[in-house]
């Protein structure tokens, strides 16, 4: 039987027009639109039943909703899809409607109170929506780059070439102009500012890399190194059983900070001391690139998080 903690718990599937709303222990179901006047309904709901709201992470659909809560000072969790789904697949839940994903999102909130993320503070907020905004715009310019040199190997560059350069010079300057935002964003903060700087003091971590673990990780500092590694999806998953020693794996954490975290890594294990001679040993012991890296951008996140408790600029640490 699920446990659940003191209070009621409202779980609710986000999508773009409606908010459907399980609400334990009294399995009270609703259909609310995803409105203002839906949000101050739930608000009432949730107040009246001093309740913890849970949803999970859509891609952005949720946060209207969030700051409604959070202004109303409604308890609330953003909890991880893959959490969800993998707690369905334990229940032998197949099926899936909006009523079905409410209820397994209130009764794994209720199985593991600890679970998800608390809304982070409006700069957070603020910085993440410019991070991602940048990453698309930088992925949409490398998609156009390979488009550019397709069309010369099939000849056909000349036809396209204004087009081209005009996107590519739009695209450069829409960057330039989230970046210069980002900095500003940091730099109006004393706290965040000097976040920032004990990152990149960091060899290896830069401004993309800092702003990414700023902007996805407000714990940094807060948590251990094996918490920040599972968090990111670099912590080893052990497949083992009886005598049999599975091959370790890494999965699931924060996928976007984990791939910036990859190309950090890249660049400590040439450019870090500390990390070039672990990065070394690990070679000279036959791992393989991958496994390296992996082993290097963990030592790292854990050589930042560390650096962040202590609120210390990088010094050469043998960590």
């Amino acid at each position: 039987m699920d446990k659940i903690p003191q209070g009621a718990i409202i779980g609710i599937d986000v999508s773009r027009d409606w908010l459907d709303i399980h609400c334990l222990p009294d399995d009270q179901r609703l259909r609310l639109p995803n409105t203002e006047d839906g949000h101050a309904q739930l608000v009432d709901l949730a107040a009246s039943h001093n309740a913890l709201v849970c949803f999970e992470a859509t891609g952005g659909l949720e946060w209207r909703l969030w700051s409604a809560l959070d202004a109303a000072a409604i308890a609330t969790r953003q909890l991880p899809p893959a959490q969800i789904k993998a707690f369905a697949a334990s229940r032998g839940t197949r099926a899936k409607t909006d009523r079905i994903d409410a209820e397994l999102i209130a009764r794994f909130m209720a199985f593991r109170p600890d679970a998800g993320r608390t809304i982070p503070h409006e700069k957070i907020l603020l910085l993440r929506a410019l991070v991602s905004k940048r990453g698309q715009l930088v992925e949409t310019r490398k998609r156009l780059l390979a488009q550019i040199k397709a069309h010369e190997k099939l000849g056909s560059a000349g036809m396209f070439e204004t087009m081209d350069t005009e996107l590519k010079e739009l695209l450069d300057h829409q960057i330039a102009q989230l970046e210069a935002r980002i900095e500003q964003t940091i730099a109006t903060d004393e706290s965040l500012a000097r976040t920032a700087r004990i990152l990149r003091s960091v060899p290896g971590i830069g401004p993309v890399a800092s702003t990414m673990l700023i902007a996805e990780m407000p714990e940094l500092g807060q948590i251990t190194g094996e918490q920040a590694a599972a968090l990111t999806g670099l912590a080893p998953i052990a497949h083992d059983s009886g005598a049999m020693r599975g091959k370790r794996a890494i999965g699931g954490g924060r996928r976007l900070l984990r791939h910036v975290m990859f190309q950090a890594a890249l660049v400590a294990s040439h450019h870090n001391p500390v990390l070039k001679l672990f990065a070394d040993r690990l070679r000279a012991a036959g791992k393989p690139h991958k496994v390296v890296i992996i082993a290097v951008a963990r030592k790292l996140l854990t050589i930042v998080n560390a650096l962040c408790k202590s609120r210390q600029i990088w010094a050469n640490p043998a960590i």
